[in-house]
């Protein structure tokens, strides 16, 4: 594989960084999982949008700019440097969007990706039940189809970005005589439809970024279901790829994670036990060799390859190196790790990626459930 990159990338480098340095906020922006951040990283959104950078890799027809995923990793890394905000849409245009791409009917596509991309609706996933959290096959939620509608009745909970989102995606049973992985259906609905609820959940820190949902007999067009009836669980395991493999997590967030501990570290150098530098250089090179196999991996599907299993792998690892970094930032700060704002005045960004970095050997998958892919379907291991 070569590393170099060939003039043209280095000037679309170019062009990024320019472009982020004339628009990425001066200062932060409050917590995309409050009400006034969301609305502040939507508007961020549509700014990316007027310089058509929502989503580089989807054609220009639907608001991208049509350029392979080495760009898209050149994109990532200009973006994450430029410290630019996180994004309100990343259930949409790293998850969804693929999907639609790849199983979407035209109309569908022309309806809901350029939207996506602009800004102008924000998704929210809707997948996880009380009683199906990592296990998604025990989904239980109906849509049972009654002409040109379904009928959708059930809860979901624990959705990413429902708070405040616009639309959500997700899985329903619509063979009601079916069980497991048989029988679900991929559904596409706005979250003002009559009959939906939406109930926020306060976590720890305060904010609301995820929400519990419940469907009252929602009628929702079929025009708005994804591939054939019954194929959801297909289709679910292809946005599932897209979430633990290349999309959600670029190698850049967390090269960034680990260029600001590095920082951190020299910081506090006069004080840093000696195995806390081992942990900041194993976060570093962690980072690096992420960067490095997802470099690869972009070349592979390039070529006309396929994610398949092996983005369990990829997730236990961006997962596990996140808390990683986040522990060795707590432990390098101290004491003073735990308070909400640092002695200088500035919010402790430390401490809510800590919070949130434990929360990732749960979502997109718990590790546990990744491991046991990992065994049965690389290794070959009795179940």
């Amino acid at each position: 594989m070569d590393l170099a990159y060939t003039p043209e990338q280095q000037a679309f480098r170019a062009e990024v960084r320019a472009w982020m340095a004339a628009h990425v906020p001066a200062t932060p922006l409050k917590t995309l999982e409050g009400r006034a951040g969301f609305d502040q990283h939507v508007e961020w959104e549509r700014t990316l949008a007027s310089g058509n950078w929502g989503m580089v890799t989807w054609p220009e027809a639907y608001g991208g700019r049509g350029l392979d995923l080495i760009r898209w990793l050149i994109f990532e890394e200009e973006y994450w440097a430029a410290g630019a905000p996180l994004r309100a849409n990343q259930n949409g245009i790293f998850l969804l969007g693929p999907t639609i791409m790849e199983y979407g009917t035209d109309e569908q596509k022309a309806r809901f990706l350029t939207p996506m991309a602009k800004g102008e609706v924000i998704w929210a996933q809707a997948w996880s039940e009380p009683d199906a959290g990592s296990d998604m096959a025990a989904i239980r939620s109906r849509a049972i189809r009654d002409g040109d509608d379904y009928v959708i009745s059930g809860q979901k909970t624990w959705s990413s970005r429902a708070a405040f989102a616009d639309w959500c995606f997700g899985l329903f049973r619509t063979d009601p005589e079916s069980s497991r992985h048989k029988g679900l259906s991929f559904i596409l609905l706005p979250l003002t439809t009559p009959g939906v609820t939406v109930r926020p959940i306060r976590q720890l820190h305060g904010e609301t970024g995820f929400a519990e949902i419940f469907f009252d007999n929602v009628r929702v067009p079929a025009a708005n279901r994804i591939a054939a009836e019954g194929e959801g669980w297909n289709v679910a395991m292809a946005t599932a790829g897209f979430e633990r493999g290349l999309m959600l997590r670029s190698p850049a967030r967390f090269q960034a994670t680990a260029q600001r501990l590095a920082e951190l570290y020299r910081a506090h150098r006069a004080t840093a036990s000696a195995s806390a530098k081992d942990a900041v250089l194993q976060a570093w090179m962690d980072a690096e060799a992420y960067a490095l196999n997802t470099y690869s991996v972009a070349a592979q599907v390039m070529a006309g390859g396929r994610i398949g299993a092996e983005a369990s792998l990829n997730k236990i690892f961006w997962s596990e190196m996140d808390r990683a970094q986040h522990r060795a930032a707590m432990s390098l700060l101290g004491a003073v790790a735990e308070l909400r704002t640092l002695p200088d005045g500035e919010a402790n960004a430390w401490l809510e990626g800590y919070i949130f970095s434990l929360s990732g050997p749960i979502y997109a998958g718990s590790n546990e459930i990744q491991r046991n892919i990992v065994a049965e379907r690389l290794l070959g291991l009795p179940r």
